[in-house]
């Protein structure tokens, strides 16, 4: 079968696996506050019942899933066959989110790595944005077809990711792992030297990654519970809380209740659900400078000043809330109970450009590097399990702060932007003491950074590669060399 072998191309297919994650989000947010919705499933549904093998294999076993779920979901005659069907989704989501990633880190070369898998999370951002004016766009249509149409076409690109799969290479460190290294060689060739096995950089990443594994083997199969031993805990604490502070960032709840908040600063009608939208074109747009040059800016810029700026943000509109707001009539504005506080005015208009520097912010830091920093860190013999338990934290909290949000909106109204900003700047903070340097490093590097100790804040982005001594495992007495950029 003909294999793909232009990494720009090869990635262009994997990361509509992040798409799926953005379909996902953007195909309930229109629909849930249809006329034509609430007819069909049931007037004043519940919140709670609204949400409730290899790196390719998995991936497409991700994408086969989700056009399970996404059928399931667009035949669905009652509210337990749509749980169904969400739920399906929602473990396809998480497949293609964990194993995406891994297996991009895994084909680029390390100058352009931190671009290639953070196309992961433009990906998304695209998916939100067609999502959503594709849902908008069907609300104004009569009858069930209002979202059946748009749950059906969701479907469509898990089709072309399956599909897509078919063409692309496996990934050569797996294939090593499993010691078919004629194929990994062979995979290199292809993908980094033209065909050409004799290729200086294909000869020298054989060599890094032939170490690595003959390293790893001398430990035990690898399990979970080697995630959170001495040697490798350190990593696991920083991927886990990258994920976790992209969520504590507050960026999602901004995506999922901005219409709160401007509604809040007095705008309503269509006026409102389009002016609320514009932060899907910023997020595709404000996501291609970091694939740009976030391997020059490096990991630690890229995440400090993100978690600055949006901070800054989001102290600002509380402030601004507290000292020219006030509670808004019983039931809340158009209705709404979380949207519990006013503000009008010129105070307003600086809430709303606030709010959209905020969401500028985190596509062009914390949204790529979130993804790629995570499957950078780890071990081979571990890396797939280390990247899902980091994918999993994301998850977790995206569904504690779903249900956190809306009362927290209603409850301690502005003081909401301040709990986020404190997050903000508590994410900086760590970031600057525990965060080290991966960019421009070969995944094999970034091993003996490691197992070398450097503080974090002394750790640069990597210019060229010198040879680096790594200790054995089995004998720090011994040494094997791989190259360490400088």
């Amino acid at each position: 079968m003909y294999t793909i072998t232009n990494i720009y191309f090869i990635t262009a297919i994997a990361v509509i696996g992040g798409a799926l994650f953005g379909f996902d989000i953007s195909s309930m947010s229109v629909i849930i506050g249809t006329k034509q919705y609430n007819d069909y499933y049931g007037p004043n549904i519940d919140s709670d019942v609204q949400d409730g093998m290899g790196r390719r294999y998995s991936i497409q076993i991700g994408a086969l899933t989700w056009v399970l779920g996404s059928v399931s979901i667009c035949i669905a005659k009652n509210i337990p066959l749509l749980i169904m069907g969400r739920f399906t989704n929602g473990i396809a989501v998480g497949i293609c989110s964990a194993q995406v990633p891994v297996y991009i880190s895994e084909i680029s070369r390390a100058e352009v790595r931190g671009r290639l898998v953070g196309c992961q999370q433009w990906a998304i951002t695209w998916g939100i944005m067609i999502m959503f004016y594709i849902s908008y766009g069907c609300s104004h249509m009569e009858g069930v077809a209002s979202f059946r149409i748009p749950w059906g076409v969701q479907a469509v690109p898990g089709a072309i990711l399956f599909t897509g799969l078919f063409f692309l290479p496996r990934s050569p460190r797996w294939l090593a792992k499993k010691d078919r290294w004629e194929e990994a060689e062979n995979t290199l060739a292809l993908l980094h030297g033209n065909g050409d096995i004799n290729d200086p950089y294909v000869k020298q990443e054989m060599e890094d990654i032939r170490t690595m594994v003959e390293l790893e083997r001398q430990n035990a199969d690898a399990t979970f519970l080697e995630l959170f031993k001495p040697s490798v805990i350190s990593r696991t604490h920083i991927g886990v809380f990258t994920q976790i502070w992209s969520q504590l960032a507050g960026m999602n709840v901004m995506m999922y209740y901005i219409t709160y908040v401007f509604a809040m600063a007095g705008l309503s009608g269509n006026n409102l659900l389009l002016s609320s939208s514009l932060q899907y074109v910023i997020n595709v747009v404000m996501t291609v400078p970091a694939l740009i040059w976030m391997d020059r800016w490096g990991r630690r810029k890229t995440l400090l000043v993100g978690s600055s700026l949006m901070m800054t943000s989001l102290f600002s509109n509380g402030i601004i809330m507290a000292s020219f707001g006030h509670p808004a009539p019983k039931g809340g504005v158009n209705g709404v109970k979380a949207a519990s506080w006013e503000v009008h005015g010129t105070p307003s208009k600086v809430i709303i450009a606030n709010s959209y520097l905020f969401v500028a912010s985190f596509p062009i830091t914390w949204g790529p590097a979130s993804w790629t920093y995570p499957p950078e860190l780890f071990p081979l013999r571990v890396r797939g399990k280390a990247v899902a338990l980091c994918t999993s934290a994301n998850w977790i909290f995206n569904f504690a702060l779903g249900d956190f949000v809306p009362s927290a909106f209603e409850n301690i109204k502005w003081k909401v932007y301040i709990v986020f900003g404190v997050f903000c700047a508590v994410m900086t903070v760590h970031a600057f003491f525990c965060f080290p340097e991966t960019a421009g490093k070969s995944l094999e590097e970034i091993e003996a950074m490691f197992q070398e100790g450097l503080p974090p804040w002394k750790t640069r982005v990597s210019k060229e590669s010198t040879p680096v001594r790594i200790p054995r495992v089995d004998n720090p007495g011994k040494a094997d060399y791989a190259h360490e950029a400088v």
